[in-house]
């Protein structure tokens, strides 16, 4: 909801599953993110299923949790496991969609109960990008889009000339001492994290599907 209002939202449900368009600018260049913000309470996940399984149009999914939270980390695998049985149900020559894990809240550092190392390495074991955002006060929400959309883009242009592509997705993890910071903050920690090889796509317009 950050990304679409570029404002915070105090009374966001979580439970309603909404679609939403915006467009962004990166590298010089507009394109239009139609977005699919999906239910993900208990009671929701048969509607979920659904979607993961009859959906393969999707360019790439954004796995979050809460470092507030653990039990939030581990339904990652329940959403994981869906979108696994999505690629198996693509085309063979359908590529894999972009997969980037955002560990939310990184405001609440006296309250992290999920280290940076931890979702890092649940995103690595997962063939994920990871990120640590803050929606309230703005940390890496762009930046996560915008390299979710470089790897959509990259496997598009890879496809028209010929090749396969293999896109290493910047992992950025803010120090577990972090309290509240900017999205310009200098301390955040960087390092690669090389993706599975992809497949190719196949061509489309300036439009990501981002689930």
């Amino acid at each position: 909801m950050r990304l679409i209002r570029s404002k915070w939202v105090d009374e966001y449900d979580p439970t309603i599953e909404d679609s939403y368009s915006t467009n962004r600018v990166v590298d010089g260049k507009n394109y239009r993110l139609d977005i699919i913000d999906t239910a993900g309470q208990e009671e929701y996940r048969d509607m979920l299923g659904s979607l993961f399984s009859s959906d393969n149009t999707i360019d790439g999914y954004l796995l979050v949790y809460e470092i507030t939270s653990r039990t939030s980390l581990e339904n990652l695998e329940y959403f994981d496991e869906l979108i696994e049985k999505n690629i198996d149900l693509r085309p063979d020559n359908a590529i894999k969609p972009v997969k980037i894990v955002a560990g939310n809240k990184c405001d609440l550092s006296e309250h992290r109960v999920i280290s940076s190392t931890e979702g890092l390495n649940w995103a690595k074991a997962h063939g994920c990008g990871f990120m640590e955002t803050s929606a309230k006060v703005m940390v890496n929400i762009e930046e996560t889009f915008e390299i979710l959309i470089r790897q959509v883009v990259n496997q598009r242009r890879a496809q028209l000339e010929g090749k396969t592509a293999k896109p290493n997705v910047t992992a950025t993890s803010l120090p577990n001492n972090t309290t509240s910071t900017t999205n310009t903050d200098t301390s955040s920690r960087t390092q690669q994290l090389e993706k599975p090889r992809e497949e190719t796509p196949k061509k489309r317009s300036g439009c990501c599907i981002i689930c």
